[in-house]
């Protein structure tokens, strides 16, 4: 009986705005990158780098380094699938490209060894950031060409593919 002299008080608070606010203190709002988005920029890098001759993986994390997008391409290595994730994993963890992280770590030993033992990092390039003016949403990761200068260029194409839809 408690229950219903309880809820015309509750139904009220709520119609007032009287929680409403304590609801929503403390969230941190995010864009997400869509799937449909995702599933674009690992096709194009894959393709681009196809167009070379190059057999490559390309993988799309979120913010917290979670697979949203995977495709190997024809003749691409197993080691390739590992590898594309552990680019963008430590591109979106770090925030930064995966080069720039491989420049700073030269620059620090600290950082270097930390990146030896952290999991699903590497040191190497292929990992570019997705960003939406400054908020990382992600992660684009490629590898399998024959050079990680070669892997970021595959990655910037799947990356600029999907660039200006992202709002």
């Amino acid at each position: 009986m408690a229950r219903k002299s309880i809820m015309p008080l509750l139904v009220g608070m709520l119609a007032a705005g009287g929680a409403a606010p304590a609801l929503a203190d403390g969230l941190i709002a995010a864009h997400k990158i869509p799937a449909a988005l995702a599933n674009e920029a690992v096709a194009e890098t894959v393709a681009a780098c196809a167009k070379q001759n190059y057999a490559e993986t390309a993988v799309v994390v979120d913010v917290d380094g979670v697979r949203i997008a995977l495709l190997r391409g024809d003749g691409a290595g197993a080691h390739t699938l590992d590898s594309a994730y552990y680019k963008a994993y430590t591109a979106a963890s770090f925030k930064a490209d995966s080069t720039a992280v491989v420049e700073r770590a030269k620059a620090n030993p600290t950082l270097q060894k930390l990146l030896e033992k952290l999991p699903y990092t590497v040191e190497a390039g292929g990992g570019l950031v997705i960003k939406l003016d400054n908020e990382v949403l992600g992660a684009i990761g490629a590898a399998g060409a024959p050079g990680f200068d070669l892997d970021d260029a595959c990655a910037k194409a799947g990356l600029d593919k999907i660039r200006d839809r992202l709002k």
